[in-house]
């Protein structure tokens, strides 16, 4: 038993063993064609998958960008309104005629008959000094 036998065995030549031998190599290229079909499948089924999954990230980092965007931009319409009617109350001031007699008299310094305008620095203001 140590030493392995060779044996020689004849094949048998007829029509239902060549059948069998067809359908065996049949059944190898069948198989064969379905593991190439399944890969082909796969990789195109991974490919997909990988331009799905990257399509959404890209989609929730630009959502992302465009809502961080959102608020600045309503922070800025904020500040516009608030402004807008700051300049809307100064639209109405500036119709006043004693509102713009008191601008003047305090911006540039005109006054009435016979008044004297003293200008009396502000806190903070440095005094002229003189040499």
């Amino acid at each position: 038993m140590g030493a392995v036998r060779k044996r020689n065995v004849t094949k048998i030549e007829s029509s239902y063993v060549q059948q069998q031998e067809h359908a065996g190599m049949a059944f190898a290229r069948k198989k064969k064609l379905l593991i190439r079909r399944l890969s082909v499948f796969f990789a195109f089924a991974l490919f997909v998958s990988y331009f799905m999954v990257s399509s959404i990230l890209s989609q929730a980092s630009m959502l992302d960008q465009k809502a961080s965007q959102k608020k600045q931009l309503e922070k800025q319409l904020a500040e516009l309104k608030s402004q807008q009617q700051i300049l809307k109350e100064d639209i109405v001031k500036l119709n006043d005629d004693e509102y713009i007699a008191k601008l003047a008299r305090k911006e540039y310094f005109l006054s009435h008959k016979n008044e004297i305008i003293f200008n009396i620095p502000e806190k903070g203001e440095e005094k002229p000094t003189s040499k």
